[in-house]
């Protein structure tokens, strides 16, 4: 059992789902404030991290790609401080982010918890209903019907028509994208036959389906949580990537590809951003050391081979020295070692020159 609790919430991990309960403060981002408590299972993480700084320290939880529906619609643009997953760790309390790190690194060992993408979603995504956004209109979703009322800042196009109301069954795409320095962000449905044209979309300023962000309040990010909501109900949120990175997997891809529209089928690298252990995983070692493809296979070598396969080298170290990647490579070895590949001496070496990195 480990627990954290510091201003920004409380971080507890039982050996096998991570509990976070945000703080309720005037400082917490009021997309954590929304989204409340949240029970992450051991299988959705990938790896978890703690980065001291002078001034105390951040406690990172990275969930594998496609875990958390929140993360998919947020594409990467959370902010830090409202990415649920972070915890701003006070200066005296480095030792306990150190030790729930500590412990939630081995139960992902002793578990095999693989790193790479999930075929579903594993969180369930925020509780309806849920309402979000600002610039000119507010998104509501109750679990069946997505809800869009406009305020006086809405161009007439918008206001003119009214409310704007549409179940969730006629959806087939929501984007999320929050302002960007002078740019206007914009939370944007798709709909039926509309919502797999290839024509581009309009400025969220004149699409009744779209609320236009303006990034004047931390507020508007809650429209994130609507996208997620309504995401997590989709029957092709989890379709494979088919266009390519950041494009859509249906036929509007075209028009998500110029920035201007993205449907909930789009890739599923969509959530989370690049992760050091992901990274690590496409270079490990495929039942095989570090040696050339010639010479590293995982079964014993035939009767010609006159010469014993080569441990592998102490001094190539992982992509980036990073304890999950080394306790990862301990684990390949093992496995190494008891499938005949590696000799005693050869693995005893091997294990020394990764625990001297740890």
């Amino acid at each position: 059992m480990a627990e954290i609790t510091q201003h920004d919430g409380t971080w507890t991990f039982d050996g096998e789902t991570v509990r976070i309960v945000p703080g309720q403060g005037r400082g917490v981002h009021p997309v954590r404030r929304e989204l409340g408590e949240l029970t992450v299972p051991l299988r959705a993480v990938a790896g978890i991290s703690f980065e001291p700084h002078r001034k105390g320290g951040r406690l990172r939880l990275r969930l594998r790609d496609g875990a958390c529906p929140v993360l998919r619609a947020a594409d990467g643009r959370l902010k830090d401080a409202a990415d649920p997953y972070q915890l701003a760790v006070e200066k005296d309390r480095g030792g306990v982010a150190d030790y729930f790190v500590e412990e939630v690194r081995n139960a992902l060992l002793l578990e095999q918890v693989p790193s790479g993408p999930t075929d579903g979603f594993l969180l369930p995504g925020p509780s309806v209903p849920v309402a979000g956004g600002g610039g000119d209109g507010t998104a509501s979703f109750d679990g069946e019907t997505v809800r869009l009322t406009w305020n006086w800042k809405a161009e007439e196009v918008k206001s003119s028509g009214g409310p704007v109301a549409f179940p969730v069954s006629e959806v087939t795409g929501v984007h999320w994208m929050p302002s960007i320095g002078l740019a206007n962000g914009h939370l944007r449905f798709f709909r039926g036959v509309a919502g797999l044209s290839s024509a581009p979309a309009p400025a969220a300023e004149y699409d009744p389906y779209a609320l236009d962000l303006w990034g004047l309040s931390k507020k508007e990010y809650t429209a994130v949580l609507v996208a997620a909501a309504v995401l997590v109900r989709l029957p092709n949120a989890m379709a494979p990537d088919t266009a390519g990175p950041g494009t859509a997997a249906i036929p509007g891809a075209a028009a998500a590809a110029s920035g201007t529209a993205i449907g909930a089928t789009a890739a599923g690298a969509i959530g989370a951003g690049p992760d050091e252990d992901g990274a690590a995983e496409g270079a490990r070692l495929s039942k095989a050391p570090a040696t050339p493809p010639a010479t590293a296979t995982a079964t014993p070598p035939g009767p010609t081979a006159a010469t014993p396969t080569p441990a592998p080298a102490p001094d190539a170290p992982p992509a980036a020295d990073d304890h999950d990647v080394l306790l990862r490579r301990l684990q390949e070895l093992g496995e190494l070692h008891r499938s005949g590949v590696l000799t005693e001496d050869e693995f005893t070496a091997a294990k020394q020159a990764v625990l001297k990195r740890l």
